[in-house]
């Protein structure tokens, strides 16, 4: 059984100052919630995605199995379906991880009735939501699963962000405050490019997997199709503010890091990629030790960041579900 639908919040004061009007928050679900209302995993999405795109590890024989868990995938603030600079005027300077988990309990409170979850699953920026989900509410979430993800956006990948930041700031296009006059198109593609180094890893590349298993027929094509033409669909103002939830990311919001980790109350999986550029294995290495209840479990795969995202990759796929499972159990 599937559902979607739209939560209106109203008007939705942010943590780091200004207002989000007349806030809406889109969702998708799988499963049946039973009547103790205490079977769900929650599953945000993650960079400049809509949950519709991540739904291919949803299934009986999946990752996460509707047949008995009630799957929620709430559609994070700037993916272009939930409010965003898309589809919102005045968009504020920033949204950050704290506002979209405030607003996904509001959505399991007020129209599901949920005041316990079985867990929450995240990769990415959805790992991110998940580790502050354990910060912000950790009489409610049980597990967590962060799959590529930190407690703390580390200061190399806010170098990348901000990278890609200045691209999409420096557009002719560019008005200011998140929005475009048109379509950046130069700046887009050098956005995708940028992506690219950093999204798969150096071994990848070494093995040619980009042309064998992603099916390029040449670097340029791979580049182009893989990366400029699936970020040129989306609004440049979208991806840009999603760069600056992600840059954000801070369980302790600028506090003690080892107190914020400490107070999780929640089981913890940590389950980096072994090549992610992003979040690396040391992240969570030095986040474990800190943690009441942490397994440390690196998907031992040479696809980078993709790794925890592999839809066209079985083997990292295989070893995820039975991690998750497991940890479910």
């Amino acid at each position: 059984m599937t559902d979607e639908g739209v939560f209106s919040l109203g008007d939705l004061a942010l943590r780091q100052g200004g207002v989000l009007r007349d806030a809406k928050l889109a969702w998708r679900s799988h499963g049946t919630l039973n009547a103790a209302r205490d079977n769900v995993v929650l599953y945000p999405t993650s960079y400049g995605a809509h949950s519709s795109e991540l739904t291919w590890l949803i299934g009986p024989d999946g990752i996460l199995d509707p047949t008995r868990w009630f799957i929620l995938q709430p559609d994070m603030f700037g993916n272009g379906v939930s409010s965003s600079p898309s589809n919102t005027p005045d968009w504020p300077a920033l949204v950050t991880a704290w506002d979209n988990v405030a607003a996904q309990q509001r959505l399991l409170a007020e129209v599901f009735g949920v005041a316990k979850l079985h867990a929450v699953y995240g990769w990415s920026m959805g790992a991110q939501q998940a580790y502050h989900w354990a910060a912000a509410f950790p009489e409610m979430v049980s597990r967590v699963v962060i799959n590529c993800g930190s407690a703390r956006t580390a200061v190399h990948n806010q170098i990348f962000l901000r990278s890609l930041m200045a691209v999409l700031e420096a557009a002719p296009e560019y008005l200011g405050n998140g929005q475009f006059s048109a379509k950046p198109v130069k700046a887009m593609r050098a956005f995708g490019r940028i992506y690219a180094t950093m999204a798969l890893s150096q071994d990848f590349y070494r093995a040619n997997l980009h042309l064998s298993a992603l099916g390029a027929p040449d670097l340029d094509t791979f580049l182009r199709t893989d990366w400029e033409e699936r970020f040129g669909r989306r609004y440049a103002g979208d991806l840009l503010c999603h760069l600056k939830t992600w840059d954000s990311g801070d369980i302790a919001a600028g506090g003690d890091l080892a107190a914020a980790l400490g107070a999780i109350r929640a089981r913890v999986l940590l389950m980096p990629g072994a090549t992610d550029m992003y979040f690396r294995v040391a992240d969570n290495e030095a986040e474990l030790p800190l943690l009441q209840h942490g397994i440390l479990r690196p998907i031992p795969s040479i696809w980078g960041h993709r790794a925890g995202n592999p839809q066209p990759n079985p083997p990292d796929a295989a070893f995820i579900r039975t991690a998750v499972r497991e940890f479910f159990n």
